[in-house]
């Protein structure tokens, strides 16, 4: 069986952090990879001083950039099929700002033309069409909090599984192509107790500021997930380089010379080199160690 596999994701560098080793391992066993980007990232901040005038309340510059950035780490990912959601553009990154709980949530002042406020259907057709081309098995986006919050990756969680179940009804939007069922969906997950691990290694290395406020004995942000609601752990460690390569591609918005970076990048695999899932549709296939899927096309 020819495999296909599709990840749906909000800005450029959310892929690569959150998946960038597993896209990896599959692209390089001869899987069709694809990715979708919904927004250009417009609203990120700039981590580059002399990069600083390409910001939205500036030269307004940086989602050009960004396109860049992402075909640059998708070269290092070996990934050829990377798209943006209706086009380059289209959507516009919504921003966000941190609600006194400590998530993100949208602004009160979101702009026109913003993935936030698009319409479901129409932004959900854009993909039913990627869908019905590439026909994948597995597809990857975020839970409905979209991890930490952001409007933009609770809008594509909401998208992808909008158009999945579009794109599976003979009857519609025949003009997109033949109908076809994803069978397996997977949302993006950190495992809380390699969560409190890590924590613990940053604070006996001295960090007190990544993952601030957090304590490894205390209760985590949601997007921590308890380890029994782990569907599938794609061990990619073979590919930690090709991920760290792609991290340090979107420059603009991941500071590769920080702490947290020169010791996560020490201890090597161990933090990059494994990635999470919850099983959110079909039928979880053989499992290994923890009763976790190994591979996300597990009983295909």
């Amino acid at each position: 069986m020819d495999q296909s596999l599709l990840l749906v994701h909000a800005h450029p560098d959310d892929e690569t952090i959150n998946n960038g080793a597993t896209m990896a391992k599959y692209a390089a066993r001869g899987t069709r990879v694809t990715l979708v980007t919904c927004t250009l990232g417009e609203e990120g901040e700039v981590l580059v001083p002399e990069l600083a005038h390409l910001a939205a309340d500036r030269d307004d510059a940086l989602g050009p950039h960004r396109i860049t950035e992402l075909a640059n780490a998708m070269r290092e990912l070996g990934v050829t099929d990377h798209r943006f959601l209706g086009g380059e553009g289209r959507y516009r990154d919504s921003g966000m700002v941190w609600h006194d709980e400590g998530h993100a949530v949208a602004g009160e002042d979101v702009k026109e033309g913003t993935f936030w406020r698009a319409d479901l259907t129409e932004a959900a057709d854009h993909l039913v069409d990627v869908i019905r081309e590439v026909r994948p098995q597995v597809l990857v986006t975020y839970d409905e909090f979209g991890g930490y919050g952001h409007p933009d990756h609770i809008q594509a969680h909401r998208v992808a599984t909008y158009a999945a179940s579009l794109a599976a009804v003979p009857s519609y939007r025949e003009d997109l192509g033949p109908a076809h069922d994803v069978a397996k969906i997977y949302w993006v997950a950190m495992s809380e107790s390699r969560l409190r691990e890590g924590i613990r290694h940053l604070r006996e290395a001295g960090d007190t500021t990544t993952f601030e406020g957090m304590d490894p004995d205390k209760p985590l942000p949601r997007f921590a997930i308890p380890d029994e609601h782990i569907g599938a752990a794609v061990d990619a460690n073979d590919f930690v380089d090709a991920k760290l390569r792609a991290m340090k591609a979107h420059s603009t918005q991941i500071q590769v010379d920080g702490p947290f970076f020169a010791l996560s990048n020490n201890l090597g695999n161990e933090v990059w080199g494994t990635e999470f899932y919850r099983l959110a549709k079909g039928q979880q296939g053989p499992t290994g160690e923890h009763g976790w899927e190994t591979d996300l096309f597990a009983g295909l």
